[in-house]
């Protein structure tokens, strides 16, 4: 994996600028070269590795924003996230994984396979970074959501042929924190729920494998991406006596974009952090 060229100094500058929070900066190309699968059209995957500047935790936290699979959230969803963890003292990973859908695979294939190399990549960077291999997080949002789920119960199945000797490092994540995921359920498995989501099964996409992480799981229950997907999840997590906590918030919509500042879903990310601290994550 290389660190990408292409990537101008003046964006470079805003990032740092905008992030007052971090103390280091690099970009990366997910991929040593051309991604398996890739298609024409798709954006060529990045991740972004930010340090805090007072660093208080080993943990590192990989972020994938939403976007429904066409586009990456990054303003409205990783920003905000990048900028609050690290005021915490905890090591961010930002992914920019491929989009649009790719058109001769599922949706969510292009996007998956870049997030099991992202943890790969940040589990050979542990050292370097300071970061704890054991203690690498996922959060995603919406589709990112999805993505999330699929990263952190599927880590035992392949989602590409390798590529270099870095896809012998394991890509499991120790811990996971879907915000209001997509295409959790049959019932919206390409879009908003048909119905409530209630008495739905899962998608196939998930196999809840024996390195499934615990999570800590956010929706609000005027989503029409169903909150009961969250539900199913904590259900089948309680089953396999994983570690979870769900946060259902009420008459808060998808992307919580009905929500002013100072209702309750807004401080969503202090419940996470909370959970972090309980999980012993973060001082």
């Amino acid at each position: 994996m290389k660190r990408i060229t292409f990537i101008s100094l003046f964006f470079v500058f805003l990032n740092v600028c905008f992030s007052l929070t971090a103390f280091g900066f690099e970009t990366f190309n997910v991929w040593p070269a051309t991604p398996p699968n890739y298609e024409e059209g798709q954006a060529i995957p990045v991740l972004e590795w930010w340090a805090p500047e007072n660093k208080t935790s080993d943990a590192c936290l990989i972020i994938a924003p939403g976007g429904a699979y066409y586009g990456v959230a990054y303003d409205y969803e990783g920003i905000p996230a990048r900028d609050y963890f690290l005021s915490k003292g905890v090591t961010v990973v930002m992914l920019r994984y491929r989009v649009p859908r790719p058109k001769h695979m599922p949706k969510h294939q292009s996007a998956w396979q870049d997030a099991q190399r992202t943890v790969r990549f940040v589990r050979s960077n542990a050292e370097k970074w300071g970061i704890d291999p054991e203690k690498i997080g996922f959060m995603g949002f919406s589709a990112g959501g999805h993505l999330t789920l699929m990263t952190s119960t599927t880590s035992q199945t392949p989602a590409y042929e390798p590529v270099d000797e870095l896809d012998e490092v394991p890509c499991h994540v120790n811990f996971a924190v879907p915000v209001y995921p997509a295409y959790v359920l049959q019932d919206g498995a390409n879009g908003e729920n048909r119905g409530k989501g209630n008495d739905s099964e899962f998608v196939a996409d998930f196999a809840f494998d024996a390195k499934t992480p615990p999570m800590c799981l956010i929706h609000g229950d005027g989503d029409g991406y169903s909150p009961m997907g969250s539900v199913t999840v904590y259900h089948k997590l309680r089953t396999m006596n994983i570690p979870a906590e769900l946060h259902v918030f009420a008459l808060a919509n998808h992307a919580f974009r009905n929500c002013r500042p100072e209702d309750p879903m807004m401080f969503w990310k202090d419940r996470v952090y909370a959970w972090m601290k309980v999980m012993q994550l973060t001082d």
